[in-house]
């Protein structure tokens, strides 16, 4: 009997030691700058709006103007199952992505899930503005 309850328990906390690799979107170097008076970046001139670009993080970056004016900026690579490299789509209006091959949704807001499957968060860089020049970076 206590044999069984052993292997029980070792079978058991081996599931919770083992994670899924592959469940995050993985870290890769982000070193972005642009001018905000680029015409690639007009939709940013107003709360709400948001562009796409390519070539940047794991699927590309997406930059949102915040409603109280600052910005955020994400990988477009889905968090839902990330080893699939899902590329984020914008929604019309711009203030929720979505995973076409899921169907997820996420605030841009602040990056948070609003609708399952999704339940982790976007991955967020950091945004800073100066002399009228975005920048990001991790």
């Amino acid at each position: 009997m206590i044999k069984k309850l052993g292997i029980i328990t070792a079978l058991i906390l081996s599931c919770f030691a083992c994670g899924k690799t592959g469940d995050y979107v993985p870290n890769v170097s982000v070193n972005f700058q642009m001018a905000l008076a680029n015409p690639a970046l007009n939709a940013l001139h107003n709360p709400g709006g948001a562009v796409v670009l390519k070539g940047y993080g794991v699927a590309g970056l997406i930059l949102f103007r915040r409603s109280g004016g600052g910005y955020a900026a994400y990988d477009a690579c889905s968090p839902y199952l990330p080893q699939n490299k899902s590329v984020i789509t914008l929604d019309n209006p711009s203030l929720t992505c979505t995973d076409p091959a899921s169907g997820a949704k996420w605030l841009l807001e602040d990056g948070s899930p609003v609708k399952a499957p999704a339940v982790k968060s976007l991955k967020e860089y950091t945004v800073n503005v100066s002399n009228f020049e975005i920048f990001v970076s991790n």
